[in-house]
């Protein structure tokens, strides 16, 4: 099975794709995992790191063919709030929770999560239930940058993801939190995920 081991980032390519792969946020974030396009192409995306895929970039195959990359839509919540600054203090707790979230011009978006839009609504925030890629700020794990462009943009936090799931979080106001997931997945062994399913009882308020 042919392979694809690059990534070109979004408006890094421009010649006709080859395939095309839709895939939603958690099959955006792996390493090794085979795939069909949607015209029956099928290949190995082989990758040396985990890369954060962004809908518009492309796999190059071992033989130079492009295969373009999608973002399916998916279940999301969009957060409405009364002005800015209130929606800046729903970010904050959040971002304060590790939640990936994605900033759109009138409010916020997250995987759908019935603990966390009870907490927003609790701040007095408006959720709408919507279908529609899920594209977060940082692809949320920034540090496996495309390896021809630099990394997304960082949203605060610093994730290091292992074979073994463990999530690291440092902050800067000296707290460091380690999350270790024990993590049962159906795709194949060698495959890095980005998980974003924390136990929500452990929200940590920083002064």
């Amino acid at each position: 099975m042919i392979r694809a081991t690059k990534v070109l980032g979004q408006h890094r390519w421009t010649e006709a794709a080859a395939d095309t792969v839709v895939l939603d946020f958690d099959d955006r974030h792996r390493r090794r995992m085979a795939m069909t396009g949607t015209r029956g192409l099928e290949f190995l995306l082989d990758l040396e790191n985990a890369v954060a895929l962004r809908g518009g970039d492309a796999l190059v195959l071992e033989d130079g063919r492009l295969i373009e990359v999608v973002a399916a839509p998916e279940p999301l919540a969009e957060i409405r709030g009364s002005d800015p600054h209130h929606l800046i203090r729903v970010a904050w707790h959040l971002g304060n929770r590790h939640l990936p979230t994605q900033i759109m011009p009138k409010g916020l978006r997250i995987r759908r999560d019935h603990v966390i839009e009870a907490m927003v609504k609790g701040l007095g925030a408006r959720v709408i239930e919507i279908e529609a890629p899920f594209d977060p700020e940082g692809g949320a794990y920034a540090e496996h940058a495309h390896a021809d462009a630099p990394a997304h943009g960082h949203t605060g936090h610093d994730h290091a993801h292992g074979d073994a799931h463990d999530h690291g979080h440092h902050h800067g106001d000296g707290h460091d939190h380690d999350h270790d997931h024990d993590h049962h997945h159906h795709h194949d062994e060698h495959c890095d995920h980005a998980h974003h399913h924390h136990d929500h009882s452990h929200a940590h308020d920083h002064k």
